[in-house]
C-alpha cells in the first residue's frame, strides 16, 4: 500500500486513508471483484480513483448522475489529473473525440452514463481502450428489488466480455443484504470478490422525529434554534415553493428547487446555496445528489420518503465536516395512511398500464409501428388534463414502461442547440452570393465548429452573438431563416422533459408486461414502506440501531444524541409513563401557560422528579418553552 498512500498524499494532500477506503483499494490493486457499501460522504470516489493512479491504463467510471461526472471530472482536472465524461446532450463529434482521446491520450478516467455503453459508437472504441478497473457507482440501480431500479445498469456486465481479466468495483451507499447479493450476480462478480461494509454510524448526526399538526411552527423553530446551511426535502414541487416563501417572510434566507427549473435556473440557486449566499434550500429529491458540501447543518424532511433508503442518503448530506448536525423527520398519521396507499397507485394494474401507454403514444401522435429512437418534449400536465388522468399514476405507470424497457422518462433534460449543414460547400459559396445577409453568420459557425458538415455540432449561441456582435434574438432569428432555407438543420435547446423511445409502438392490446417482476418489485416496495413508517413510529429504540439493523450493520451501538436516546437519558420513568406524563404536559400547557407547580398539582399521581426529567427532554426538543415569568407553554 506504499505507493497508494503517497498518491493520496500526493493529489488530496492526505496521510491516512478513512476506515475501510485502505481494504477497498488493497482488494481492488490484487485483481478482485469488489462490493463497497460506504454511507454518503464516506469517500467512495477515492477507493476507485486511488487505485487507477497505482496502475497503467484508464478506469472506466459508470454513474447515472451528469451532475456527479461534472463534478468529479472537475475535481480530477484541478489536481492535475487528466479524465473526461460522456453524458447526454453531447454531439456526435465530441463524443466520438472523447473516445479518441480516452483510447490514445494519456487520461485516467472516463466517466460515461450507463445507456452509452450500448452505443455502436462506444463498442467501436471500446476494445482500444486500455482499461484497468472498471468502478460502478450507484451500483443498487442494477437491481430490480432495491429502490432505485435503472434497467440499462443490467447490460453492465456485458462489458466484462471485452475485459475479462479486468476487476469491477461496485460502490453504493445504502444496500439491503437482499440487493448486495443481487448487485454481485447481476454484474457477474468471480469467486474471489470481496465484500466490504463500512459502519452506518454517524455520531456527529441527531436523528429525531416528530409526529406534528403543523409542521410549519416546527421547522420555523429547528431553523431558528440550529444556525447554519440546511435543506428541507419536500415532496411536491409546489411545496418547495410554499417553503422557501413562508422561510423568506420570517426572516430565513431561503430559496427553491425541483425538476421543472431551466438547467440555468438550477445551477445559479445551487451554487447560490453552496457559497452560502442562501441559507436554505427547500427541494424534492431531485437535489443533492453529486452535491458535496460538508458544512450542512440542519437536513428536515418535510414530508416522509417512501424508503429508508432514500431518508438515510439524504439524510446523510448533514455534518460531512464532523461536526454536530441534525437529521429531522416530520410526520403525521393522515400522512403515513396516505403513504400506505401509495402501493396502488405505484403498482397500478396491467389493464391501466396499457390505457396509459396507448393514450400516451396518442398524445405524441406516434403511428402504429413506430418510434424505436425518437425523443419527444413531454408535459405531464397537459397529457393528464387532455386524457383526464391522474398525475401520480402517470408518474408510476412512466416508472413501469421504464422498467419494462418500452421507453425513458427523463425529468432532468438539458440539451444545448445544435447545427448541422445540409448541402455541401459548394452549394454554401452561391448561397452565400444571393444571401449576402447571412454570410457573418455562415462564416462564424464554419470557424467556430469543426465537422459541423459531417455531424451536428453541439454550439453556444451566447458566445456565437457576441463573435459576430448582433443580439442574441437576431441570431435566433437567422439561424430559423437559414432551417427555412434548408441550409442548415437547427435544433433548439431543450430543457423540457422527454420521453425517448426504445421500441417501436404495439397496440396497448398486444403489450408485453411482465407481471410476475412487477408483482416482486411490489412486494420489494411494500417491504421498504413498512420499514420507514416503522422508523417513524419509533419510541424505545436508537435510531441510529435501526438504521444499520436495516442495512446489515449489526454492530451499531445506542448512539446517544437521537431522540429516543435522549429521552432515555432523560427519564427513569418506563415508556408508559413517559408517554402518559408528556402528553399531559403539553396538553394542560397548551390550553394555558402554567407554572411548574400549577404542572406538579395537576399532575400528582407521578413523582416530581419524574415529571422534572421529562419536562427537561421536552424543553430540549424545543415541544415546550418556557417564558419570562416562568411558564410554561406548548410548543
Amino acid at each position: 500500500m506504499t505507493n497508494a498512500v503517497a498518491i493520496l498524499k500526493k493529489y488530496w494532500g492526505y496521510d491516512a486513508f478513512r476506515p475501510l477506503q485502505q481494504e477497498i483499494i488493497d482488494s481492488v490493486l490484487s485483481g478482485n471483484d469488489t462490493l463497497a457499501i460506504m454511507p454518503t460522504g464516506g469517500g467512495k470516489s477515492m477507493c476507485f480513483q486511488v487505485p487507477t493512479m497505482s496502475k497503467e491504463g484508464l478506469c472506466l467510471v459508470v454513474s447515472p448522475l451528469i451532475a456527479l461526472m461534472k463534478d468529479q471530472v472537475l475535481n480530477l482536472k484541478n489536481k492535475g489529473i487528466p479524465a473526461l465524461s460522456i453524458y447526454s446532450g453531447m454531439s456526435f463529434t465530441e463524443v466520438e473525440k472523447t473516445l479518441k482521446n480516452a483510447a490514445y491520450g494519456n487520461f485516467k478516467f472516463l466517466y460515461v452514463s450507463p445507456e452509452r455503453l450500448e452505443t455502436e459508437l462506444f463498442l467501436e472504441y471500446v476494445s482500444i481502450i486500455k482499461i484497468n478497473l472498471i468502478a460502478v457507482d450507484e451500483a443498487h440501480c442494477i437491481s430490480q428489488w432495491g429502490y432505485d431500479f435503472r434497467p440499462p445498469y443490467l447490460r453492465i456486465a456485458a462489458l466484462r466480455e471485452y475485459f475479462p481479466d479486468v476487476p469491477v468495483l461496485a460502490l453504493t451507499a445504502s444496500a439491503t443484504l437482499e440487493v448486495q447479493k443481487d448487485i454481485c450476480e447481476k454484474l457477474l462478480f468471480k469467486k474471489n470478490q470481496q465484500p466490504f461494509q463500512q459502519s452506518f454510524e454517524r455520531a456527529n448526526l441527531s436523528y429525531s422525529a416528530f409526529e406534528l399538526s403543523s409542521k410549519q411552527n416546527k421547522l420555523l423553530t429547528i431553523l431558528k434554534k440550529v444556525a447554519g446551511s440546511g435543506i428541507v426535502y419536500c415532496k411536491t414541487r409546489k411545496r418547495t415553493k410554499e417553503i422557501a416563501e413562508m422561510l423568506s417572510l420570517n426572516g430565513i434566507s431561503a430559496d427553491f428547487y425541483h425538476a421543472g427549473l431551466t438547467n440555468e435556473e438550477r445551477n445559479k440557486k445551487q451554487e447560490d446555496w453552496i457559497n452560502n449566499k442562501t441559507r436554505i434550500i427547500a427541494c424534492t429529491n431531485a437535489f443533492g445528489m453529486g452535491i458535496d458540501k460538508p458544512d450542512v447543518r440542519t437536513v428536515v424532511h418535510y414530508d416522509v420518503p417512501d424508503a429508508l433508503e432514500n431518508y438515510y442518503q439524504e439524510a446523510g448530506r448533514a455534518g460531512r465536516d464532523g461536526q454536530k448536525s441534525y437529521a429531522v423527520l416530520l410526520f403525521n398519521e393522515a400522512e403515513l395512511s396516505q403513504l400506505k396507499k401509495q402501493v396502488q397507485i405505484k403498482f397500478p394494474s396491467k389493464e391501466i398500464i396499457r390505457k396509459i401507454y396507448g393514450a400516451l403514444c396518442n398524445f405524441l401522435q406516434l403511428p402504429s409501428g413506430s418510434g424505436e429512437g425518437k425523443s419527444f418534449d413531454f408535459d405531464i400536465n397537459t397529457f393528464a388534463k387532455n386524457f383526464k388522468l391522474d398525475a401520480y399514476t402517470i408518474n408510476s405507470v412512466l416508472k413501469i414502461l421504464e422498467q419494462e424497457e418500452l421507453i425513458t422518462y427523463s425529468e432532468q433534460f438539458f440539451s444545448p442547440p445544435a447545427v448541422e449543414f445540409k448541402i455541401d460547400k459548394q452549394a454554401l459559396h452561391l448561397f452565400e452570393q444571393s444571401h449576402p445577409k447571412y454570410v457573418e453568420v455562415i462564416k462564424a459557425l464554419l470557424r467556430s465548429y469543426d465537422g459541423i458538415f459531417d455531424f451536428p455540432a453541439a454550439i453556444n449561441e451566447e458566445q456565437l452573438s457576441k463573435f459576430i456582435a448582433i443580439k442574441g434574438e437576431h441570431l435566433l432569428q437567422m439561424l430559423n431563416e437559414l432551417k427555412a432555407y434548408n441550409i442548415i438543420d437547427y435544433t433548439p435547446q431543450k430543457e423540457k422533459p422527454q420521453i425517448y423511445f426504445l421500441q417501436n409502438r404495439v397496440r396497448a392490446e398486444d403489450l408485453f408486461i411482465n407481471e410476475k417482476n412487477i408483482l416482486k418489485r411490489k412486494e420489494a416496495y411494500e417491504k421498504r414502506l413498512t420499514a420507514m413508517i416503522d422508523f417513524c413510529m419509533l419510541k424505545n429504540q436508537c435510531r441510529s440501531e435501526i438504521i444499520g439493523i436495516y442495512f446489515n450493520d449489526h454492530h451499531l451501538h445506542a448512539c446517544g444524541v437521537c431522540d429516543n436516546c435522549l429521552r432515555k437519558k432523560y427519564s427513569n420513568v418506563s415508556n408508559d409513563e413517559f408517554n402518559a406524563i408528556s402528553t399531559a404536559i403539553k396538553k394542560l400547557s397548551d390550553e394555558t401557560p402554567m407554572s411548574s407547580a400549577q404542572l406538579f398539582q395537576q399532575l400528582s399521581t407521578f413523582k416530581e422528579n419524574k415529571i422534572r426529567k421529562v419536562m427537561i427532554y421536552l424543553q430540549e426538543e424545543n415541544l415546550i418553552t418556557v417564558n419570562k415569568e416562568g411558564l410554561i407553554k406548548s410548543s
